[in-house]
């Protein structure tokens, strides 16, 4: 029981440390990509849908991103979406498609999106310190159950820390590459 205890837990660091290399993506970081406006919400016909189910996106340049939808009728929705959404960029609609134009950042922009990083793995690794919380509660009351033996109760908060120190250096490791990647002109 305490082996599968661990072994929950490290599948939920796992997907803690996932969830965050995914807002990663969403952070503009001077060159185009997809996953900027991918995740974007668009009112289709009274239904709040993700832009990459009505619309073909590609990245044509560096510097840009262009939209076509599968149904020309959605065009002014995704525009609204985009200038609604925070990722602070004007659309231009050219009767087909939209087109994004991605700016080069400004040194105060880098720092603000180099500060969100942070917050960002800051929160993830609450969320791994918590799951390593819980689990250490679960493994702390089978030992008081007396279904585990104290060395091996020992043995597993040990092999649980390991777990959560492999897991946090991970977030360390993908933040320290984000931020390379936001400050690199």
């Amino acid at each position: 029981m305490s082996s599968e205890i661990i072994a929950d837990a490290d599948h939920k660091m796992g997907r803690a440390v996932e969830a965050m290399e995914r807002d990663f993506q969403g952070l503009r970081t001077g060159r185009a990509s997809t996953a900027l406006v991918e995740r974007l919400h668009v009112e289709y016909y009274g239904t709040s849908t993700p832009l990459n189910q009505l619309a073909g996106i590609s990245v044509p340049e560096p510097h840009q991103i262009v939209i076509q939808p599968w149904d020309r009728g959605v065009l002014g929705a995704i525009e609204k979406a985009i200038q609604k959404s925070d990722i602070g960029l004007m659309p231009n609609v050219d009767g087909t498609v939209v087109r994004l134009n991605i700016p080069p950042l400004t040194e105060e922009r880098r720092k603000e999106i180099v500060r969100s990083v942070h917050k960002r793995m800051e929160e993830a690794r609450v969320e791994i310190r918590n799951l390593r919380r819980d689990a250490a509660d679960h493994l702390k009351r089978e030992e008081r159950d007396g279904d585990l033996g104290t060395d091996e109760a020992h043995r597993q908060l040990e092999t649980l820390q390991r777990t959560t120190d492999r897991h946090i250096a991970e977030v360390d490791r993908l933040g320290a590459a984000k931020e390379q990647e936001v400050l690199e002109v």
